[in-house]
């Protein structure tokens, strides 16, 4: 009978557990810029660290921030300066 209790007692605490993780993902949710992937993807996708960040997500979120969008030196010459400028004037 013990067994059965602890088992029954073991599932409601999970079923809580996991009904508090829910709520509280859903309460601290972050919204984030739908302009970033935009950017990331116009990126080569090298995560060089030429342009002074870290990796080219962190490049696209200090272009976000109101960076010179003419900092990848790998991207240069596949024109990702200007890709990078199309987009935030489309979406911003």
């Amino acid at each position: 009978m013990v067994a059965i209790y602890s088992a029954i007692l073991l599932g409601v605490l999970g079923l809580a557990a996991g009904v508090f993780l829910a709520y509280s993902a859903e309460i601290f949710k972050v919204e984030e810029d739908p302009r970033l992937k935009l950017l990331v993807e116009a990126l080569p996708g090298l995560n060089c660290g030429a342009c002074g960040y870290p990796g080219c997500e962190g490049y696209a979120k200090a272009v976000l921030k109101g960076d010179e969008p003419n900092k990848c030196l790998p991207g240069k010459n596949a024109g990702v300066e200007q890709k990078l400028r199309e987009i935030l004037k489309s979406s911003g």
